[in-house]
């Protein structure tokens, strides 16, 4: 009961947090005289979405490794890029955490180029999947075709995970529909029978264990789509150009907090609270993917490549284009 009671909790948090947008200026600063360390620009905005792969980011800040590069560094919530990309276009966001869905699609689409960072997290088992009821006749993932699988938004990591894994069981995206329905409500659904299962996340795989004692059905995160890279750091290839100084400080400050989000589960169950609203408890028993402490094309190219396999994308993308240089 304590743990249904601490699920319930995160999940309003959370959904609170995503309603939230940080109070403040619009953060536009034009081009300054270099400052500390040669930095073309040393106060930044940086767009976080309240989720734990934004954890490096408030070590980072923490552990004062924005301030020993010269930054200072203000947060704002986002729910995606997508959502404030005006401003982060007109130079009012400059960096902000990003699904690599989010990064190829909206590179794809041509409204923006965008440069990754740095990588925050890498898929690991039980992160996400597809959740189905007790009472599911689905056992197993072949008895999904002629299903509605919710997702929270569609042409997303959820749809594109979950249509490699059908391809592993030897169906097409096509056999089923998706239908975006977000995270809190997808129990509902699922519970009502208004859809036959749900690609989730922590915590909400936690909540419908609690609350309808749900199957895991496809790890999505396993075989085929395992160690996928899932999100990172990016700004603007414009904004790369214009301050490089300044890009490779960031990289460095967020460089040396991933080591510690790789190594070190306190620091991790220390900050995720408190910019998630997910309770001590459930934060400290959180299925958490893999922090990354490199950034690699290679990678990201498997996204690309999925991607285009299932006609998300109109183009096949060169993960290199996507990769910021190198700091020194």
């Amino acid at each position: 009961m304590r743990l249904r009671h601490l699920v319930r909790s995160s999940l309003i948090g959370l959904m609170t947090a995503l309603t939230l947008t940080a109070c403040g200026g619009s953060g536009t600063e034009a081009a300054k005289p270099a400052g500390p360390g040669g930095l073309e620009k040393t106060e930044l905005t940086v767009g976080v979405v309240p989720v734990p792969s934004s954890a490096p980011l408030f070590i980072a800040q923490e552990k004062g490794f924005f301030e020993a590069e010269g930054l200072t560094v203000r947060t704002e919530t986002i729910q995606a890029p997508q959502t404030v990309m005006p401003k982060i276009l007109n130079g009012g966001i400059d960096a902000f955490l990003t699904s690599y869905v989010s990064l190829i699609t909206i590179s794809d689409s041509g409204v923006a180029g965008l440069k990754m960072l740095a990588e925050s997290q890498q898929g690991a088992p039980g992160v996400n999947g597809v959740v189905v009821t007790k009472d599911s006749p689905i056992a197993e993932p072949k008895d999904l075709k002629g299903k509605k699988i919710a997702v929270n938004v569609l042409k997303a990591l959820g749809e594109v995970t979950v249509s490699a894994q059908l391809k592993a069981a030897g169906l097409a995206p096509g056999d089923v529909t998706f239908v975006p329905v977000p995270f809190a409500e997808q129990l509902n659904q699922l519970k009502a029978g208004t859809v036959d299962a749900a690609w989730l996340t922590e915590p909400y795989i936690s909540a419908a264990k609690q609350d309808l004692g749900g199957r895991l059905l496809i790890d999505t995160l396993s075989g085929p789509t395992e160690g996928l890279p899932l999100d990172g750091w990016a700004a603007t290839a414009d904004w790369v150009a214009k301050y490089p100084k300044t890009a490779a400080a960031f990289q460095r400050a967020i460089g040396r907090a991933q080591q510690i989000a790789a190594s070190d589960r306190q620091e991790l169950n220390k900050v995720i609270p408190a910019f998630t609203r997910i309770p001590a408890e459930v934060a400290s028993t959180m299925t958490m993917g893999t922090f990354s402490t490199s950034l690699d094309p290679a990678r990201i190219q498997r996204v690309a490549d999925l991607l285009n396999e299932f006609q998300i994308t109109k183009s096949k993308i060169d993960a290199t284009t996507l990769v910021a240089a190198t700091p020194r």
